[in-house]
């Protein structure tokens, strides 16, 4: 478990090593703002649809310990989203004025904006000790990251202008995912009806 541990942050942390080492040798071509932008979205899109897809490679393949590194990879995905976030406030040189009217005048900003503020509380949430104190709270607040994933793809989609196979892949990718998720498709079971207790027949005479 260990190895497969080291391997998954050895490949997450790998786009961010690249990303290091263009900066520091001219190979983020003539905008580098963004290239770092689209670098760091695709990855932030490309690790949340990884983490996604533990629930269903642990159904198919009967590997319960893949769930271990569920929540690895939603932090990763929320740790690229915020370099993406963070490069695109200095692309707007760190104007909120700037940035509400970009929201409010580009649909694809909003998408991922929006997509960015779900995923903030998953990630606040994602300790131990916030999922004891939430309890069943917990598992409906980060389905929430159906919703972040969602609106991420449409922020890829409306973005890209002219060719949509790339953002179209992603699109099918997540419907595939979240389909896996019915119970028609996965073959989850719902729970038997609680049934509810015949009362007591009254008492015989006494004999």
């Amino acid at each position: 478990m260990l190895a497969m541990k080291s391997l998954v942050w050895g490949a997450a942390l790998s786009p961010f090593a690249l990303l290091l080492w263009d900066a520091f040798n001219d190979g983020l071509g003539a905008e580098p703002i963004e290239e770092v932008t689209h670098r760091t979205g695709k990855t932030a899109l490309v690790i949340l649809l990884c983490s996604l897809a533990v629930t269903p490679l642990r159904r198919v393949t009967g590997w319960n310990g893949a769930i271990r590194f569920r929540r690895l990879l939603g932090l990763f995905a929320f740790f690229y989203a915020c370099l993406h976030f963070a490069t695109y406030l200095f692309d707007q040189e760190l104007s909120p004025a700037y940035v509400v009217e970009d929201v409010v005048e580009h649909p694809y900003v909003t998408a991922g904006f929006v997509a960015f503020l779900l995923l903030v509380p998953l990630a606040l949430t994602s300790t131990q000790g916030m999922i004891r104190r939430l309890g069943k709270r917990w598992l409906k607040l980060h389905r929430l990251v159906y919703a972040a994933a969602a609106l991420a793809v449409l922020h890829f989609v409306w973005l890209v202008k002219k060719d949509l196979t790339e953002p179209m892949i992603y699109a099918a990718v997540l419907s595939l995912l979240l389909a896996f998720r019915l119970p028609v498709v996965s073959g989850a079971k719902k729970p038997p009806p609680r049934l509810r207790p015949r009362p007591a027949p009254p008492p015989g005479p006494a004999g």
